[in-house]
């Protein structure tokens, strides 16, 4: 379904200047499939690498780690969905077909005969793809370089990098010719760059009482694949898996064999589980002791951390230092404790963290620690109280909305890098950002721009959660991570990315007016607060109704204009619909049933509860009581309504991905902004029977 553009004459011509670094995506020209000829007809220098019964082989010297080896397999299989031919993955060419070869450099691998070594020398995961007729070489500076080679190559041959989420399927093409060229792509801006796959999430895994996943559950291997597969794809190096789970130690090694740095965050202290040291046993197994107490069982405590640097010491890893609890929360000193002992057992712990590593790290092996200022500790440091060791990254966070808190004022002995939400659980507030984005392309330009101007550039950790709702984001900060410059260039970065994205995934006739469609879906639900402020009335106006039946006093909608308000908002939705529509009008069926799951899904949240909230108000006002029910049941109708898109979005292999949550729950009296259950019940109370 994808829509690929010919090669033109305009880019071979360009391919002279291929000597230069390329951004990984600059936003101003189509990606997918773009080095492929559409019309399956070779010119010179081209390279073949499929034809009906035939076709290319893969070539990975023994020498190449498993990371390569892994890009080898998923090129494999990308070629053979594109053409029809799967390449054999050899040793050596067999001289009787094309070969696509991945070498490192000074991996063993014999580069191609013109390739400038000096170009790739020294640099961190820079690469080149040269194709010609008699060869394709996908060339790294290392490894994690000649691996992202064989994905770029993957996406210009026409994968969707994100397909696992938007279903998108490559172009077919029999006869399938890469153009010629020397394509160069330099380092990226940011040198760690990951996912945070946080634990609040909707995945097909099991629900406590309350409907919240069970956090002594496993998350099914199958969506670690999932992710570690698109991390890989869009370039990143590093991912940070569930944390308030069991955690398989074959996941940890899935990521680093693949070629992810694996990490963690805030509490999950080298990388040791403090969530699982009563819940697991984990204390008992590493002989720690029942207490988690730096002061009282310092010796327990390094004993826990200890297992869990032998448990990862022979992956490639970045190591969380600090002192905190066993979950997400400030590490619970005694009452009465001042701060300056606070802050000596903040240094002790680092200290002691940072020596036990790398003594127990394999010879060769290089550390890397991060320390997140988390909030008890971001005042401390801006005060120049917090004393960090030099070799730490120290990693500033955001507000948990896409601003952020702060960034270093000026260069130091440190580096620095971030840690940003485009998804953000909370428990008691809205429990929003699992269901849709809210952290828009305008705001996440804005952003890093300061945070490469700060220099933040070492290290950036962000929060997708289950990663569908937020794909659309996180590419964007995929693709700025690495050429911040060449994203960001410009002031109007955040909408040629909209206009990009809109005619990357749903064609050049619906691009402006689906670019138009975001543009209104960011404007609705510009905080995370707006995807439920019609679930918010709904309630309110359920007291005033509660009160109107009793025949109390009725308490009216606060403020005075929350019912001029609500027509408003109602109206902009009703707009915004139109410009759907019309966009929908010239997409293919793939591309609106993807458009109606990014987009409009998350506009018919508070849409349908905004237009249930109108008419219990009017309901509040009306004197006929035959009048003021049947605008009760057509509330409801409203509300049920949304129970119907939330199904529509449950398509394979997303089945149940609403079901009992935060969410979508069942009977859960936690859940404040659950308007289809307290409807429900007061319908049942009020009008029996129907």
């Amino acid at each position: 379904m994808a829509r690929l553009t010919p090669w033109t004459a305009a880019a071979a011509a360009a391919a002279a200047l291929f000597s230069r670094p390329l951004a990984a995506q600059d936003w101003r020209g189509p990606v997918r499939g773009s080095w492929v000829r559409a019309d399956e007809q070779a010119r010179p220098g081209d390279a073949v690498l499929a034809v009906p019964g035939g076709g290319c082989e893969i070539v990975v010297g023994a020498g190449e780690p498993s990371a390569v080896r892994q890009a080898a397999r998923f090129l494999a299989g990308d070629i053979e969905r594109i053409s029809g031919h799967r390449p054999p993955i050899l040793a050596a060419p067999d001289g009787r077909r094309l070969p696509i070869r991945l070498a490192t450099l000074g991996g063993g691998a014999a580069p191609p005969p013109a390739l400038d070594a000096a170009r790739l020398a020294g640099r961190w995961e820079a690469y080149e793809v040269r194709a010609a007729p008699d060869a394709v070489w996908l060339v790294g500076s290392d490894f994690r370089g000649t691996a992202y080679a064989s994905y770029t190559l993957s996406e210009r041959l026409g994968i969707d990098p994100l397909y696992l989420w938007t279903g998108y399927a490559s172009v077919r093409h029999a006869t399938l010719v890469l153009a010629g060229g020397d394509r160069f792509f330099d380092s990226p801006t940011f040198r760690f760059r990951g996912f945070f796959h946080d634990d609040e999430d909707i995945l097909p895994r099991p629900f406590d009482a309350e409907g919240y996943p069970l956090q002594t559950g496993t998350v099914p291997k199958i969506w670690y694949e999932r992710f570690f597969e698109t991390a890989l794809r869009l370039r990143l190096n590093m991912v940070a898996p569930y944390v308030r789970v069991q955690r398989p130690f074959e996941i940890q090694q899935m990521a680093s064999d693949w070629g992810l740095f694996y990490t963690s965050h805030h509490y999950d202290i080298l990388l040791s589980n403090p969530w699982g040291f009563a819940r697991f046993g984990l204390a008992a197994v590493r002989h720690a002791g029942a207490q988690w107490d730096w002061f009282k069982n310092r010796e327990g405590m390094m004993a826990f951390w200890r297992g869990g640097v032998l448990e990862n010491r022979g992956l490639d890893c970045i190591w969380p230092v600090g002192l905190r609890g066993t979950q997400d929360a400030a590490y619970a000193f005694p009452p009465g404790t001042g701060i300056e002992t606070k802050l000596r057992a903040y240094r002790d712990a680092i200290d002691a963290q940072i020596g036990l590593t790398k003594a127990l790290l394999p010879a060769g092996r290089t550390p890397f620690f991060h320390f997140t200022l988390y909030t008890e500790m971001l005042d401390l440091y801006r005060q120049g109280r917090l004393d960090v060791p030099g070799d730490v990254i120290i990693v500033w966070p955001d507000d948990n909305d896409g601003i952020m808190r702060a960034l270093p004022e000026h260069p130091d002995r440190w580096k620095h890098g971030v840690y940003y939400h485009l998804a953000y659980y909370t428990r008691y507030l809205y429990p929003t950002k699992q269901v849709t984005h809210t952290v828009s392309p305008m705001r996440i330009a804005d952003q890093f721009r300061h945070i490469v101007d700060a220099g933040a550039t070492e290290y950036m950790l962000v929060n997708v959660t289950e990663l569908r709702e937020y794909a659309m984001e996180a590419r964007m900060l995929a693709e700025i991570s690495w050429d911040a410059k060449g994203t960001l260039d410009g002031p109007a970065a955040a909408d040629r990315y909209l206009r990009w994205w809109s005619r990357e995934y749903f064609g050049g006739g619906a691009a402006d007016q689906a670019a138009e469609a975001y543009r209104r879906f960011y404007s609705l639900l510009d905080g995370a607060d707006k995807i439920w402020s019609g679930s918010t009335r709904v309630q309110e106006a359920l007291t005033g109704l509660g009160e109107k039946l009793r025949g109390e006093h009725v308490s009216p909608l606060e403020p005075p204009d929350a019912l001029e308000s609500l027509q408003q908002r109602q109206r902009a939705f009703e707009q915004a619909f139109a410009v759907i529509a019309g966009a929908e009008g010239m997409m293919t069926a793939d591309e609106r049933r993807y458009f109606f799951e990014n987009l409009t899904l998350g506009l018919l949240i508070d849409y349908r509860q905004t237009a249930a909230a109108l008419l219990l108000a009017r309901a509040m006002a009306e004197p006929d009581p035959a009048e003021t029910k049947r605008l009760c049941f057509r509330a409801m109708d409203e509300l049920s309504r949304l129970e119907e898109d939330l199904r529509r979005a449950e398509r394979p292999p997303f089945e149940g991905w609403y079901r009992k949550t935060w969410i979508k729950s069942d009977e859960s009296p936690s859940n404040v902004h659950r308007s289809y259950e307290h409807l429900r019940r007061f319908l049942a109370e009020h009008y029996p029977g129907g």
